[in-house]
């Protein structure tokens, strides 16, 4: 790998992180187009490029942030769960939507790399189960709740089909958009939960992957390549998170689920030939 490779796959990373198209179907597949190999090394790179996106997030959403660790922080009714604030129970609601994603992705670790070495079939397969996704939620849903009135339930709910997102070349936010809109949310309100509970999930994998980064023996030559990718994939989620936003507000997923679906053939077809 390249500093250019790096460059290039901080780009990919910073904007399909949050667009749900799937974020690692695309590194895999420009991981094949610049032939670099699969293994460890590689493996680390993309979860920790992913803490990039994490960088965004807190810029973006600064303030919600801030709030909901304060009101969680602060137990003063947390016997009476009703008489929580709305940024105190949308933090207890991020806690159980990620403790499902966190217990599968310590225990599901080791299967995960290994399909890393199948990158382009996993992918499609993956591709193909979020057009799938979006699809239905879009069809399905009422879209006619807000996050005011969420519900543990919608939570747990939620944070189960992130376990989807596990798995290399899984979309995590089109899953988790595609969840909430499965329990009625409107489309921004499903993406807004869908972004604040990837940060503490998506710190945890980086912070667990970092501990292997820094036993590898050329550690020093890797450095400046997690450094272009990570602050190329911060600069550039920042702006995908804010389109996608606005976005959702007046349009619909279908033109993602096409996306998926159209470049989820097209890698079949490479991968049988």
């Amino acid at each position: 790998m390249t500093l250019l490779h790096a460059f290039l796959l901080g780009i990919i990373q910073g904007l399909t992180e949050f667009i749900p198209v799937s974020s690692t179907a695309h590194l895999l597949i420009a991981q094949r187009i610049f032939n670099i190999p699969a293994g460890d090394a590689m493996f680390s790179f993309l979860v920790i490029v992913q803490l990039g996106t994490i960088v965004s997030l807190f810029a973006f959403y600064w303030k919600d942030l801030l709030a909901i660790v304060k009101a969680v922080l602060d137990l003063r009714g947390l016997r009476d769960l009703g008489g929580l604030s709305p940024e105190a129970k949308l933090g207890w609601y991020i806690i159980i939507a990620t403790i499902p994603a966190l217990l599968a992705g310590y225990l599901l670790k080791d299967a995960v790399e290994a399909l890393f070495r199948q990158p382009m079939l996993e992918a499609s397969i993956r591709l193909f189960t979020a057009a799938v996704l979006l699809t239905l939620a879009e069809y399905f849903s009422k879209k006619n709740r807000d996050l005011n009135s969420m519900t543990w339930l919608d939570a747990l709910i939620v944070g189960l089909m992130q376990i989807i997102a596990v798995f290399p070349g899984a979309s995590r936010s089109g899953t988790t958009i595609s969840a909430g809109m499965f329990r009625n949310f409107d489309r921004p309100a499903a993406a807004r939960f869908s972004f604040l509970m990837s940060v503490p999930v998506m710190l945890a994998a980086g912070g667990y992957e970092m501990l292997d980064v820094l036993k590898m023996p050329n550690l020093g030559e890797f450095l400046p390549l997690l450094a272009v990718g990570f602050v190329t994939a911060a600069v550039t989620g920042w702006f995908a998170v804010k389109w996608l936003i606005s976005y959702l507000s007046k349009n619909s997923l279908y033109v993602f689920a096409a996306y998926c679906a159209v470049v989820g053939v097209i890698l079949l077809v490479v991968q049988a030939f």
